[in-house]
């Protein structure tokens, strides 16, 4: 049966999706606590291909760790995931600086993404987190949370990954799975063959 392919957006166009989210963390003021968040959400998601659940059930305590992020996926397994210094950096001024006035306003949460008003980041929040982002960077494509996941896969094997590095990255069972991506990337597969074979010109 053909499989629909994984819409991803360009680099161009994630960094264009990233800086609508939030301005950079030294960036901000005081008064940008929920734009520091959502640039850290949205820098996070980017970041580690996480599905947009396990972004919103992640604790304050998976991301203590340095530059990893403790996932939690499918059937309750855990993986772990390099963060890049971009997501760390912009998940430390949350910490710091947006987080705790957040929880203040609610009950105590250990979960690390807190709406205005203090609860528990949800799933429907973060949606409409990256909608609002896609929206004011002027991208034409439907951008939803997996398509920063279908970007993150792509970009990393157009950025020479290995397909069972990607799949560990993503949490899929099955490399089958993961493979798909490898047809987004025809286009860096012809720039490989052309210049790599020596009859391909």
């Amino acid at each position: 049966m053909p499989r629909r392919l994984p819409k991803a957006l360009t680099i161009e166009q994630v960094e264009a999706l990233l800086a609508a989210a939030g301005p950079e963390p030294a960036a901000a003021t005081p008064a940008d606590l929920v734009a520091l968040r959502d640039r850290a959400l949205l820098e996070l998601l980017y970041a580690t291909g996480a599905r947009v659940s396990e972004a919103v059930n992640l604790d304050v305590d998976d991301v203590t760790d340095g530059d990893i992020l403790r996932v939690r996926g499918k059937g309750s397994k855990e993986r772990i995931v390099p963060i890049g210094s971009y997501a760390r950096a912009a998940v430390d001024a949350y910490l710091t600086r947006a987080r705790p006035e957040l929880a203040r306003r609610g009950t105590a949460s250990p979960r690390l993404f807190l709406g205005a008003r203090g609860a528990p980041l949800s799933r429907q929040s973060a949606w409409l987190v990256i909608q609002a982002a896609a929206e004011r960077a002027h991208l034409d494509a439907h951008v939803s949370p997996h398509t920063l996941r279908h970007s993150f896969a792509t970009h990393l094997l157009q950025g020479g990954a290995d397909v069972r590095v990607v799949q560990e990255l993503l949490g899929h069972a099955s490399v089958a799975t993961t493979q798909i991506y490898t047809h987004v990337s025809v286009d860096a597969l012809r720039d490989v063959y052309v210049t790599s074979h020596p009859r391909a010109r």
